[in-house]
């Protein structure tokens, strides 16, 4: 069986490659690399003992999507390549509705033509805003808070419209929460462009000297230590939850949407102290305002996912702090190899 994988060498997208070649799929990617390095492709097969097939080409050039379809028989898509800062969105919002929605319908639009309907949704629990029901479930309303978060109930809408025109799709849209970690051999992880987004690359950035210190936004709020608390999830765990809805698109039509969390809130200075014991680092911090639009508290209830997928993440945050700063020291080692 063969998966097209869009972004398939970015974060999310890699380790999703993996389990899905240690499961025995067919993997083809296609990936533009403006948020990732060809070399993870190497690192991928290292991983697997096992080839994927590489399209260097963009969503945005119906062609380059075409080219995919007419080489290969493509039986589902999972669909990773989107832009994701919710503070970039906020300055470049015209880049997030072009990435995320114009590019989205080109991807569909070419699936519909050569008729592969099974679609896997990259989607955010940055749909739910900040609503004040917590555990957050799939039933819970949607209202972005940013054009990130907008992009993906926009997208969320798009499908729902395209099975209700169309039964004969399958679809799974998968909500994240925050994925953090990396592969336990250390040949994958996340590796952002520029300055990080998330707390666990900024985290490891200060482990390795490369930043002074981390700015920690707000201890005021209504919880444990006053810092916000968000559900952290291994990559690895995500990764595994997009084999289960592989096989959710192969043993039912219709649109099903599913948390993907751990079902429990960790604070930002939880995060930090057990990153400081599991590696035995030191993170220097400061705290500094809160941001605009930060929701106290945001966790998941992962139980439709447990029930329909049977699929729940496994690994600790102490698996995650671990294999986060495995990741960082083999980053830096490779970067000095290159240098030297």
């Amino acid at each position: 069986m063969k998966v097209l994988v869009t972004g398939g060498l970015g974060y999310i997208g890699s380790h999703t490659c993996v389990e899905l070649l240690q499961n025995n799929y067919e993997v083809v990617v296609i990936d533009n690399l403006s948020n990732s390095e060809v070399s993870v492709i190497t690192r991928i097969e290292t991983i697997t003992h096992k080839k994927i097939i590489f399209y260097n080409g963009d969503l945005s050039n119906k062609s380059d999507i075409q080219q995919v379809f007419q080489q290969n028989e493509i039986d589902a898509v999972l669909h990773f390549a989107a832009s994701k800062s919710v503070n970039e969105s906020l300055k470049k919002p015209l880049k997030y509705y072009k990435n995320n929605i114009s590019n989205m319908i080109n991807l569909l639009e070419a699936m519909m033509e050569f008729n592969a309907k099974k679609f896997i949704f990259s989607s955010s629990a940055a749909v739910y805003g900040s609503t004040a029901q917590q555990p957050i479930s799939e039933l819970a309303t949607t209202k972005a808070m940013n054009p990130y978060g907008e992009t993906k109930v926009i997208g969320e809408d798009l499908l729902n419209d395209l099975y209700a025109s169309d039964s004969e799709w399958s679809i799974v849209v998968l909500r994240y929460f925050n994925p953090i970690g990396a592969h336990e051999s250390g040949l994958i992880g996340e590796h952002p462009n520029g300055t990080p987004n998330n707390l666990m690359p900024l985290i490891t950035q200060v482990a390795s000297k490369k930043r002074s210190l981390l700015y920690v936004f707000g201890n005021d709020y209504n919880t444990i230590d006053g810092t916000g608390v968000r559900d952290y999830i291994h990559v690895v765990d995500l990764a595994k939850g997009h084999v289960s809805a592989v096989q959710k698109l192969f043993s039912t039509h219709g649109l099903h949407t599913y948390n993907l969390g751990t079902g429990e809130g960790y604070s930002v200075l939880e995060i930090i102290n057990t990153f400081e014991k599991v590696n035995n680092v030191n993170i220097h911090y400061e705290i500094v305002d809160r941001r605009a639009g930060d929701p106290a508290v945001c966790f998941a209830n992962p139980a439709k996912a447990k029930e329909e997928l049977d699929w729940s993440a496994e690994r600790t945050l102490e698996d995650m702090c671990r294999d986060s700063w495995r990741w960082e020291k083999n980053l830096e080692n490779r970067i000095l190899t290159n240098k030297n």
